[in-house]
């Protein structure tokens, strides 16, 4: 397969993405224009990771059972309506609102995955998802640039009307650049989700990896979710502009995903996925002790990144060596878990935010680190060491 069709897989994945991240840097100014809170306006970047949560959970699966381009398709369609309801937001209640359907409606990137893994066959595998992962990272983390620069000079509502217009124009590149993809499973949408638990409970590897990312993503999102709020409570009180920026230094990071994936293909990838623990525990730690300066903040950024890019690549790849025909559904358990994880770290870095401000925030993600650290040095089950 044309390693160019990655690419395309990889820039919609960014571009699609993008779409839950938008406001991570614009949480300040949603509670001053709507006259709330710092803890209500992040009310909108959990909505948010909450229906994306779901939408895998419920979507997902279907890239098993229907024709993908056509799924994908109709969910960028209905995306691009919610990006602009968010646009079009009165109250702070509606553009949470919108954004949680906004959130359901972007999961293409996880269709996008499995999808890539299939045309690469596993020889090229894991460069194939590192390829994906690459745009996927990337729109997370240059989302918070394009967002912050917008808003800074166009408000946040144009920020949305370009990511509505943005949907439009992937579904028609989607469409016509991506080849037929057959499904694999012909039975009931009944069936197909209570084929979940039965994955989830013979496949102990699906367990391990989804739990590992659940913490890490955790403290990735504890640590963007507050970083708007940290940056305007310091004596130079930056605004969204700046806090958008430290996206762009996230790039660096993501870069690691193209080489871990072909590293993947020549060692074992659990080798790379505990690394990517040491390296979350190393971010944390510099964000603690250098806290109060910009030049903390970005080497904190590069390796945070480092490591979540890294052990993401090589969970998603010992995922797709499981099953070939159960690809859609091991990628939503895995990614459900993951987001529900993240939705619980924003929270909980939101609420530490709100009780001790930077250093609580720092200590959730030293002990998230630490407890994904724990969960791979435990003994490992046979079921896990054959298949990998």
């Amino acid at each position: 397969m044309n390693r160019s069709i990655y690419w395309v897989m990889a820039a919609a994945a960014g571009v699609v993405v993008a779409n839950n991240y938008y406001n991570q840097p614009l949480l300040a100014d949603f509670a001053v224009a709507f006259h709330t809170s710092e803890r209500q306006a992040g009310a909108v970047s959990v909505a948010a990771q909450a229906g994306y949560a779901l939408g895998l959970l419920l979507f997902v699966p279907l890239g098993d059972m229907l024709e993908r381009r056509s799924m994908l398709r109709t969910l960028l369609c209905v995306a691009s309506l919610a990006l602009a309801a968010i646009a079009l937001s009165p109250t702070l209640n509606w553009l949470a609102t919108a954004s949680f359907v906004t959130g359901l409606a972007s999961v293409a990137p996880q269709l996008l995955t499995p999808f890539a893994a299939q045309l690469a066959g596993p020889q090229q595998r894991g460069e194939s998802v590192g390829i994906v992962m690459f745009g996927l990272l990337c729109g997370i983390l240059v989302s918070r640039s394009i967002s912050g620069s917008i808003a800074e000079h166009f408000g946040w509502r144009a920020v949305y009307w370009l990511a509505a217009a943005a949907m439009l124009v992937t579904a028609a590149v989607l469409s016509r650049m991506l080849p037929p993809a057959q499904p694999t499973y012909t039975g009931t949408y009944r069936n197909l989700m209570t084929s979940l638990w039965t994955l989830m409970r013979e496949e102990p590897l699906v367990r391990q990896t989804s739990a590992i990312a659940a913490l890490q993503f955790a403290a990735f999102s504890a640590f963007w979710a507050t970083l708007a709020f940290y940056l305007r409570s310091l004596d130079a009180h930056y605004g969204s502009e700046v806090a958008g920026l430290f996206g762009l230094v996230g790039v660096v990071g993501a870069l690691a995903s193209t080489g871990a994936g072909k590293l993947i293909d020549s060692r074992n990838p659990r080798l790379v996925v505990l690394a990517s623990g040491v390296v979350f525990v190393m971010a944390f730690t510099v964000l603690a002790l250098t806290r109060g300066t910009i030049a903390g903040l970005v080497a904190g950024v590069i390796v945070l990144d480092l490591g979540l890019q890294s052990g993401h690549v090589a969970n998603m790849a010992r995922n797709m060596s499981i099953r070939s025909d159960a690809m859609s559904r091991i990628n939503t358990l895995y990614m459900t878990i993951r987001f529900a994880g993240g939705t619980l770290g924003s929270s909980l870095g939101i609420w530490a935010w709100s009780v001790w401000h930077w250093p609580g925030v720092c200590a959730a993600g030293l002990l998230l680190g630490c407890a994904s650290l724990v969960m791979q040095i435990r003994p490992q089950r046979v079921g896990e060491t054959v298949r990998e």
